[in-house]
């Protein structure tokens, strides 16, 4: 077997192929053939490298150079110069006034990094380069050593909490369903992605999709399943592929199936595509939706905890929550305590998007501020503009001005300072833009989104529209704002869902920050940014 003396790792996430990653590959390799460098240099395929818009990205291994933008045409000069003569080429390598934003991902601390430590290091399509990265040791020490009652009480001290949105404690809910007697029980991710700007479970699926299987076969023997369901979007075509073959290569090795380890211990997994649907991204509209039935949520208590999936008991986590799982049983509780902030613990996975320099990826502890990921993670504000406001969560999430650009970045103090963290997803804007027409945008989506079940949201809905489509044009008056901000609170209050009572959060938050802006067009009939056409 030859000793390769470099590597080149390169982006093969659906974005990536999308730029040409898959062409760019076969001419690095037939160039290094014809340089005659088979033995020397290895071209690996990788997840994403946690740049977004550089086109196909990879990075000289062990060097430590980035390439972006890369074409076909360019595999000759990265081979000649770079792999040959050691000259970096400066017209594609990647230049970032702050580069932890690729730093972060890809070299910083092992100890820095948990649920990303594998995406953008190994190939995700290969099992065994899991294994050597630990892989699959936290089961078969779990399986081995460890009671399900142990399992449970070890991720109740870790602290972690779930990274869906919704913050709430992993240990507390498996630990609801783990005493409850009954033949069946469900385990079952939640891979239905579809907050806009959040896109952080794709990655962590097509980078490192045992990393998922190995969190889910965990918790199965924590609460006592057997079965286990991945349910997916549909659109995350090469995460279901690189599941499916992680899947198979898990079964084949003895990780999956029946008696896992020779412990005695039955699970596997199914992948269950979903139809695109965002409120299937609530739990138990996304059960129903495995079920068969049209994804609609359904009235609570009964939680899933208790009667989930086919009426069974059923635990549902969240892409990023299980991959936290295998770390804290290798690692222990205190050291993932260690990484983040006393109120919440370890780290949080952002998509930062918007007017940045750098957008992407990062993976960085709990209570970090939204001044240190903007100043240190995104390379400041793109072409020198002003921070004005940055929504946090995605849609659902709040509208936040530079008033809390050093409110800690956790759960309890985000929902302490009226706001609140969300999903992961960071849009950050600067004073280009009006807060107006984007939570007309926000509202739209929200109207899109509904599912029609109960009248409060798909009513409210379409009525938020309306209004602030008036406001945007200049009319409607004080009375407009105050009945925009009346009927989302009434909405908050009475709809099933979260989706119904999410609308509340970005127009409390944009009206607390932004006022001004709000009675500049409704009061005034003016935008003060130029964007809304008035008057129409």
């Amino acid at each position: 077997m030859p000793f390769f003396r470099a590597h080149l790792l390169i982006a093969m996430d659906s974005q990536s192929i999308l730029m040409g990653a898959q062409t760019v590959k076969l001419a690095l390799q037939r160039r290094i053939a014809e340089q005659g460098l088979e033995n020397e240099v290895k071209v690996v395929d990788t997840g994403n490298l946690g740049l977004t818009g550089k086109g196909v990205v990879l990075v000289v291994y062990p060097e430590g150079i980035f390439y972006v933008n890369v074409t076909p045409k360019d595999a000759a000069q990265i081979v000649d110069e770079h792999l040959l003569k050691g000259r970096v080429v400066k017209d594609l390598v990647y230049r970032d006034k702050v580069p932890t934003a690729v730093v972060s991902l890809w070299r910083r601390k092992a100890t820095e990094r948990i649920v990303l430590k594998n995406c953008g290091v190994i190939n995700p399509d290969s099992i065994e380069e899991y294994i050597a990265q630990d892989g699959y040791e936290a089961l078969g020490r779990v399986l081995a050593e460890m009671t399900p009652t142990e399992v449970v009480a070890i991720v109740k001290e870790s602290g972690l909490r779930g990274r869906g949105g919704a913050g709430f404690a992993t240990g507390l809910k498996w630990g609801f369903t783990l005493p409850i007697q009954e033949e069946e029980k469900y385990m079952v991710c939640n891979a239905d992605e579809g907050e806009p700007g959040t896109f952080k479970d794709r990655l962590i699926l097509e980078g490192d999709p045992h990393r998922i299987i190995e969190g889910m076969a965990i918790a199965a023997y924590a609460i006592g399943a057997r079965k286990g369901y991945i349910y997916i979007r549909g659109e995350y075509a090469l995460s279901i592929q690189r599941l499916e073959q992680a899947l198979a290569q898990a079964r084949s090795m003895g990780f999956l199936g029946v008696d896992t380890f020779n412990s005695g211990f039955d699970f596997d997994i199914e992948i269950r595509p979903g139809a695109g649907s965002y409120v299937c991204g609530e739990e138990t509209a996304l059960i129903e939706s495995i079920e068969g039935h049209r994804g609609y949520p359904r009235f609570r208590p009964p939680f899933p905890g208790v009667a989930g999936l086919w009426g069974r008991p059923t635990v549902v986590n969240n892409v990023e929550t299980l991959a936290n799982i295998a770390p804290i049983i290798l690692n222990g509780t205190d050291w993932f305590k260690s990484l983040g902030n006393e109120r919440c613990s370890g780290t949080k996975v952002y998509t930062m998007l918007g007017h940045i320099n750098n957008a992407g990826l990062i993976e960085v502890p709990m209570g970090i501020t939204l001044r240190e990921v903007i100043a240190d993670y995104g390379g400041g504000m793109r072409g020198g503009g002003n921070f004005k406001w940055a929504q946090t969560g995605g849609t659902a999430g709040g509208c936040v001005s530079a008033e809390l650009l050093d409110c800690p970045m956790d759960y309890d103090s985000m929902s302490e300072a009226g706001t609140s963290l969300g999903s992961g997803a960071l849009l950050i804007m600067d004073d280009t833009t009006c807060v107006v027409d984007m939570v007309k945008s926000f509202l739209k989506f929200f109207e899109h989104e509904s599912c029609g079940q109960c009248t409060p949201c798909r009513e409210g809905t379409h009525r938020l529209v309306q209004i602030i489509a008036e406001i945007a044009r200049g009319k409607g008056g004080e009375g407009a704002i105050d009945l925009l901000d009346h009927t989302a609170k009434i909405m908050a209050e009475t709809s099933l869902c979260a989706l119904g009572q999410s609308p509340t959060v970005s127009i409390s938050t944009s009206l607390r920050f932004f006022r001004d802006e709000y009675l500049a067009h409704a009061v005034e009939g003016r935008c003060p940014t130029g964007v809304c056409r008035m008057g129409e």
